[in-house]
């Protein structure tokens, strides 16, 4: 939604307790407001912040600016959690309330070090003339949720980089701290640098190079880049705005996208045995993902359901994106598998036989299989006249299709309202995650994924068979 800059960086402390009661009644009248998908408050969601576990918990913030579904005066809005299904929102917020954050505190990382966890971010800051210089900056969090912001800069501005550089990621890579940030070159490329934390202190950061990591630089900026090292193998996970779509074929506004990496040279700032790009979401709208090596030696990863640049049917609400499943990242056969932490099987409720049947609640897992050498056609969110969101599969020829253009309130139709996939000819499995408005599939159990939101009409709450053979199970999800 377009609102004038006036409205968008009006301080927090102008917006009365009257307007503010206003946008949380308006968001709580939506018909599509999510059942086990995290969904802000008020305002607009975005990028998944701070995702990291702290002191017996995971913890997430999400960037927010609460007063409208607009990009404005954002900050991170803080959740946690013990089952990374469930998460609270505490009431703990890191705010735009330091000269190095003024006009927004921009997206960033967290890492627990000793008993505090160190919260890493971009500072948007403007002049009176509204030229923005970024600042990678930090703050720590004690365990009871106080926020101390670090007075000086971590990182300026660099010579070489225009007012794009920001989203810092910060990991541990054989016991030293590096942190590695998207950018934009002077000519108007993206690109993502490196550095290295002296005597692994994270208020001393040097600058160790720009990372190779095989990429045409076709994109005009990279956002939200993170390296996580799955079974040893570095993988990179960006947001490449503006890519050619000669180097990845994507449909969406902008693509997410990851490569996996045979090693890393720590002192080259260098990616090697790297593959070609991939799309880590096939589906409508999955970006900024972030994703963290956790203690127990597992990666996780989160998407913000959403994208920049877009207007959504929740916007007269006063409120726009969610956060998707948390899924388990691991590697199989050479590709990156993504699929829903094993706790998401608590929510199940006792398991119906697959059939055509109005749901009452929106809010389900199907779990599918599609026997070989045949096309099957699927619907959700189905009505009586035959329309909602169509899945097909051609285990013959490897093909899957979701057609999202009969369901509800249509919008972004500038960029298609097909997605596909191609995935090996055999007997295919789905896992199908319906909340409401938004669908998760996973297939063949996370070799390739779909993420997309709809808005159905109040009577589109079916699911009909209406092409070849599946078998499989219903389970109502009840968070």
């Amino acid at each position: 939604m377009k609102l004038p800059i006036e409205i968008r960086y009006r301080p927090y402390q102008e917006w009365s307790e009257k307007e503010k009661h206003q946008i949380a009644a308006n968001k709580a009248k939506s018909p599509w407001l999510t059942t086990f998908h995290l969904e802000p408050q008020t305002g607009l969601l975005n990028d998944p912040n701070g995702f990291s576990f702290f002191n017996g918990k995971f913890h997430l913030f999400y960037q927010n600016w609460p007063f409208g579904p607009a990009h404005g005066l954002k900050q991170w809005v803080h959740t946690e959690s013990s089952d990374l299904i469930r998460f609270k929102e505490t009431g703990i917020k890191l705010e735009p309330d330091h000269p190095h954050d003024s006009h927004g505190a921009y997206s960033g990382s967290a890492y627990a070090i000793d008993d505090k966890l160190f919260l890493f971010y971009t500072g948007n800051v403007r002049d009176d003339h509204w030229h923005r210089t970024p600042l990678q900056i930090g703050a720590w969090m004690t365990k009871d949720g106080h926020i101390t912001k670090c007075e000086q800069i971590l990182i300026e501005q660099p010579d070489d980089v225009t007012e794009h550089f920001r989203d810092p990621h910060i990991f541990d890579y054989q016991g030293q701290f590096f942190a590695i940030i998207g950018a934009q070159s002077l000519d108007k490329k993206g690109f993502i640098k490196l550095y290295k934390a002296l005597n692994n202190k994270v208020h001393n950061w040097e600058f160790v190079g720009n990372l190779t990591f095989g990429g045409t630089g076709s994109e005009y900026m990279i956002e939200c880049p993170n390296l996580v090292f799955i079974d040893g193998y570095p993988v990179l996970i960006y947001s490449p705005q503006g890519l050619s779509k000669t180097e990845l074929d994507y449909n969406n506004i902008y693509p997410n996208t990851y490569k996996i990496c045979q090693s890393f040279d720590t002192k080259k700032a260098e990616l090697r045995g790297v593959s070609d790009s991939q799309l880590l979401d096939y589906g409508f709208e999955a970006y900024a993902t972030q994703a963290f090596n956790a203690p127990d030696g597992k990666v996780y990863s989160i998407s913000w359901i959403g994208l920049p640049d877009i207007d959504y049917p929740t916007d007269p609400y006063d409120y726009q994106g969610a956060m998707s499943l948390v899924k388990e990242l691991s590697i199989k056969d050479g590709k990156l598998y993504q699929y829903p932490v094993p706790a998401m099987t608590s929510l199940r409720s006792t398991p119906q036989p697959l059939a055509d049947l109005a749901t009452t609640t929106n809010a389900y897992e199907l779990e599918l299989e599609i026997p070989a050498n045949q096309t099957s056609e699927l619907l959700l969110f189905a009505d009586e006249e035959g329309r909602g969101l169509s899945i097909t599969v051609d285990t013959a020829t490897g093909t899957i299709l979701v057609d999202r253009s009969h369901v509800g309130e249509t919008y972004a139709t500038d960029f298609g309202t097909k997605r596909h996939c191609s995935v090996p000819a055999s007997d295919t499995k789905l896992n199908i995650f319906v909340d409401k408005s938004i669908f998760e599939i996973f297939v063949n159990k996370g070799e390739k994924v779909f993420t997309g939101r709809v808005f159905p009409n109040p009577d589109q709450s079916g699911i009909k068979q209406l092409k070849g053979q599946m078998s499989g199970s219903y389970f109502e999800l009840v968070l």
